[in-house]
């Protein structure tokens, strides 16, 4: 298993934890799996609500927040830390000027493109930033835009699945057509790179997420062109993770039919797993009577069936009568809490393994 460049960081093993909100990936996931060799993300999506005691405006602790949250991961680990940040986010722009702030190590931004990212940067940056994307054509407009109005390439590409958890960039009808399948993307994508990595004469790393969840799924997908994985519902059945246990445990007792498709406040569809409060939501029984927060470019709350940033709140903390768990396609293979280490462990035994038998 080869090491991950990154701009000019480098990460022993090519393993990426996804971003998770609201909360499930912070500071504690995020520099356990750094320790381990891979790349630790923090999630800021309703970071503000984890905070909201340290300041009186949701916005102002958003951003004391994630402070706090990177300070936290760079103190527990000398790994590579990103921060997870969403288009879709009201205060985008004071998450990446944070992160950029703080000396956070990769940005990734996703949940629309990020066409603009690199002007974000200061005379001394350090962080890298890169696109999530579920497109070649994507990934081909951001390296044209980034390059013709700000000289600078992505440091490194994510190419995200139809079978990942959370939001999705793809219409619900996209989901289950195997044209949009994630050993069909990653190909496109990598050609599409290619260009830009030859014509510029910059590597630009091309990882697979959604629906990666052993080591043999790592290694088959690597022999289309990814140069590596990012995993993100593996890693809440974990220790460290930073969700409450009925969290957890929620995964570790979903079946296969559990795991299904919303449509989500943000204007996705997303994959969560079935629970009460998404029944009530299908009743209309949900409906928010405020906004408290305006966190969303995209919520209207007297359109939306609920407020996604206190339901998500809500399954962090464990509440999941009024909330839920967003899960990727493979969430219902959890059987039990590990370490991080341990689930590191066997993602390289099981890719090594793999590799020796040449699956394809």
């Amino acid at each position: 298993m080869n090491n991950l460049k990154i701009g000019n960081l480098t990460v022993r093993l090519p393993i990426i934890q996804g971003g998770m909100g609201v909360g499930i990936s912070m500071s504690g996931l995020a520099s356990a799996v750094a320790n381990e060799g891979g790349v630790g993300v923090i999630s800021c999506a309703g970071i503000g609500l984890i905070y909201r005691h340290r300041a009186k405006d949701y916005m102002d602790a958003c951003i004391i927040g994630l402070k706090e949250e990177i300070r936290k991961a760079k103190e527990k680990s000398s790994g590579i830390i990103g921060v997870n940040i969403m288009m879709a986010l009201t205060n985008f722009s004071d998450m990446v000027k944070t992160s950029i702030s703080e000396k956070a190590d990769v940005i990734f931004a996703g949940a629309g493109l990020p066409l603009d990212l690199p002007k974000y940067r200061t005379a001394n940056c350090t962080t890298k930033l890169v696109p999530i994307v579920s497109s070649a054509r994507a990934a081909k407009i951001i390296c044209e835009k980034w390059k013709v109005l700000y000289d600078y390439l992505p440091d490194l590409v994510v190419v995200e699945g139809p079978k990942a958890g959370g939001h999705l960039g793809f219409k619900t009808e996209h989901l289950t057509d195997p044209n949009y399948a994630i050993e069909k993307l990653i190909p496109e994508v990598v050609k599409e790179v290619s260009f830009f990595e030859e014509k510029y004469k910059q590597e630009i790393p091309v990882i697979a997420a959604g629906g990666i969840y052993t080591g043999e799924d790592m290694y088959n997908i690597m022999q289309l062109g990814a140069k590596g994985v990012q995993i993100s519902s593996r890693f809440v059945t974990t220790h460290e993770c930073d969700a409450d246990d009925k969290f957890k445990q929620a995964y570790i007792k979903a079946e296969e039919d559990e795991v299904e498709i919303i449509q989500s406040p943000v204007g996705m569809p997303g994959r969560a797993l079935k629970n009460e409060f998404l029944d009530k939501v299908k009743q209309g029984l949900m409906a928010p009577k405020s906004c408290p927060y305006d966190c969303l470019h995209t919520c209207d709350y007297k359109k939306v069936p609920y407020c996604i940033i206190i339901a998500l709140y809500n399954a962090y903390r464990g509440d999941l009568k009024k909330g839920y768990a967003f899960a990727g396609s493979n969430a219902y293979l959890a059987t039990k809490i590990s370490s991080v280490k341990e689930i590191i462990n066997d993602l390289v035994f099981d890719f090594e393994r793999a590799a020796k038998v040449g699956i394809a």
